[in-house]
């Protein structure tokens, strides 16, 4: 067993689905729970195939756990037409996987970031893909967990370049961006990779033919899953030239930082009208001591996605 802990929190799509893999994969950390919110899909629906894909990959031991299924200012939440057309209607590139085993927990997810973090403390890493809606609200129920918990490492954002919902704002912050500015101004040790990272690092069907190759359920799966992906992003973003790499990636450096360079900021979530959802240097603090958010800046592409490559392919070799 690993010293380092973590639980991801998670909109299963996609790139979720892969950061699921890296986890599982990863041989420094041991993966003790997935937490479901909205965004790709609804919350329900990503705890759904985060049970599928934990089966895909032989590990029905990590419990799955529902989040928040809206955000703190709406009262419900719909799919984005963009989202369905990236990730597929259910969030997994139309790729049907049996049903789960094994059902969602009870126990709601907040509560287990509650207690894992009090079990776990500075050990514990969290990784939130979506919005950040269920980190927001375990911090207004236990404040105390700003301290215990040892790194936050968010996938969400964009510093240096544009967003990908409008000019100034990126997905997962957009759903939600006064929980993520209520997260952001906390003193929570945390970590931001944005768009300024993910988009470059990319996977093209080069590398999943290299899954399909293995012969194995979870190889082709994975293959046929991240294709249609693959085939989306021609149409989305024809420029990149494959599929970014954005949730693995947040792991990836939640759990290497030297994956990218970094700089510390004390930030806030813009919620004007006009600037909805942006993640700016917060102009009350830049002077203060000791930023509590580390910008991911530039991201050494290749290590990544060699290191990526290596522990996907050798744990779809085994399934």
């Amino acid at each position: 067993m690993a010293t380092k802990k973590m639980i991801l929190d998670l909109d299963t799509g996609i790139d979720d689905a892969m950061a699921i893999a890296y986890a599982l994969a990863a041989p420094d950390v041991d993966l003790i729970g997935i937490v479901s919110t909205y965004g790709n899909v609804l919350t329900p629906d990503a705890g759904t195939n985060s049970l599928k894909i934990l089966e895909l990959l032989g590990r029905t031991d990590i419990p799955v756990f529902l989040g928040e299924e809206h955000s703190q200012t709406t009262e419900s939440f719909e799919v984005m037409p963009i989202s369905a057309q990236i990730h597929g209607k259910n969030g997994i590139g139309e790729v049907e996987l049996p049903a789960p085993s094994r059902a969602i927990e009870t126990q709601p997810g907040v509560d287990f970031i509650i207690e894992a973090a009090h079990k776990y403390n500075s050990d514990l890493i969290l990784v939130p893909t979506g919005p950040l809606t269920n980190l927001a609200l375990t911090l207004k129920k236990d404040p105390e967990v700003a301290d215990l918990i040892g790194n936050v490492t968010i996938m969400g954002g964009a510093l240096t370049v544009p967003g990908n919902v409008s000019p100034v704002a990126e997905a997962n912050i957009n759903q939600d961006p006064h929980a993520a500015n209520d997260v952001f101004t906390s003193h929570v040790n945390l970590t931001m990779v944005g768009l300024d990272v993910t988009l470059r690092t990319l996977l093209t069907k080069k590398e999943t033919q290299l899954w399909r190759d293995l012969d194995t359920t979870a190889g082709s799966k994975f293959a046929d899953i991240v294709d249609y992906y693959i085939d989306v992003y021609k149409i989305t973003s024809p420029h990149l030239g494959g599929c970014a790499l954005h949730d693995p990636l947040a792991v990836g450096i939640a759990l290497d930082a030297s994956f990218s360079k970094t700089m510390d900021l004390n930030m806030f979530v813009d919620t004007t009208d006009e600037m909805w959802g942006r993640t700016i240097g917060d102009p009350g603090r830049l002077n203060e001591e000791n930023p509590n958010v580390s910008v991911a800046l530039n991201v050494d592409a290749d290590f990544y996605l060699k290191r990526f490559m290596d522990y996907l392919t050798k744990l779809f070799a085994k399934n």
